[in-house]
């Protein structure tokens, strides 16, 4: 990739810090180093090497990852890039990365994509071909993000999301296979990620529902308590919190994107009361959502509503 589009290792490295549930999203195209341990995030990232060969520990598994071959994973699970080598035994150009980071819960949120979703979350590394997912994407992408039109930045979401339907509607090309589901015995993380897996899913599902934490435990056939304490150790983030973010999610998609009247988007997403819903989705987007809809609708970009980190 040519010079301009490439950033230093330290740029914008905060969108990941380890003590956020989710991160924010991000990109950054850089000279990949080696890490010194495993570390873990709140998103789904996407990796390419454009030039050499990358060797991964992911999860305490050996993971090696050609040049040119995009691949995405979720960061949930501890990996750390452990080698960098040359595609070929000649010398080449300095390796270059390009890295991008998709929160968890916008992926999670994302239509018609279950089967990737729950592949990732289920620790599976999946390839995408070349035609669908390249340095050109790559190069738009990065140019889009840094920007900071957040119009821009929507429409590299909506083509993630293209290309994550794409992906779904084909076999899938792993470069490591997800947890089996029924025989792990044994493998304790595995089992917990299908735990974690199976509360994320009832909660997409019934979003509009009068749903209790009691209700999303018994997805999983485990005590309540524990469960939810599983939940917290491995998203990082309270089960009641997580629902509450997966509402406002929906909420502000079909805020932007229906003409369906407030009150009913409120109910819809699950919301008691029209209280409730203007409180929680004020102290997560910084505006109320009257004032994010008329702001979309009377600009070409969102101007002035600039993505903003969860609240605690």
């Amino acid at each position: 990739m040519s010079g301009p589009l490439t950033s230093t290792v330290r740029h914008d490295r905060r969108f990941y810090a380890a003590n956020r549930a989710f991160g924010r999203f991000g990109m950054r195209i850089f000279a990949p180093v080696t890490m010194d341990g495993p570390h873990w995030h709140g998103h789904i990232e996407g990796n390419l090497s454009t030039t050499s060969d990358l060797v991964y520990q992911f999860d305490g598994e050996k993971i090696r990852v050609p040049a040119g071959q995009p691949v995405f994973f979720w960061a949930g699970i501890p990996h750390q890039l452990a080698a960098i080598e040359a595609a070929d035994d000649r010398d080449g150009p300095v390796p270059e990365l390009c890295n991008l980071y998709l929160p968890l819960d916008s992926f999670l949120i994302m239509p018609h994509i279950a089967r990737l979703q729950v592949a990732l979350l289920s620790g599976g590394i999946v390839a995408a071909p070349a035609d669908l997912c390249n340095r050109q994407h790559v190069e738009r992408w990065y140019r889009d993000y840094r920007s900071h039109d957040v119009e821009r930045s929507e429409i590299v979401k909506m083509e993630l999301n293209a290309l994550f339907r794409r992906l779904s509607i084909q076999p899938f090309t792993f470069v490591r296979q997800p947890w089996e589901n029924g025989d792990a015995e044994g493998d304790l993380a595995s089992t917990h990620v299908r735990h974690v897996v199976a509360m994320i899913r009832f909660v997409l599902e019934n979003l509009g529902e009068n749903m209790t934490s009691a209700d999303v435990t018994r997805s999983t056939g485990l005590h309540a308590n524990y469960a939810q304490a599983l939940f917290t150790r491995t998203m990082r983030l309270p089960l009641k919190k997580f629902i509450i973010r997966m509402r406002l999610l929906r909420a502000r998609a079909m805020l932007l994107e229906s003409n369906v009247a407030i009150t009913t988007i409120a109910t819809q997403c699950g919301f008691n009361s029209m209280t409730q819903f203007y409180r929680h989705f004020t102290m997560a987007y910084g505006t109320p959502p009257n004032r994010l809809r008329q702001s979309y609708r009377n600009s070409d970009t969102l101007s002035g509503i600039n993505e903003q980190e969860w609240r605690a």
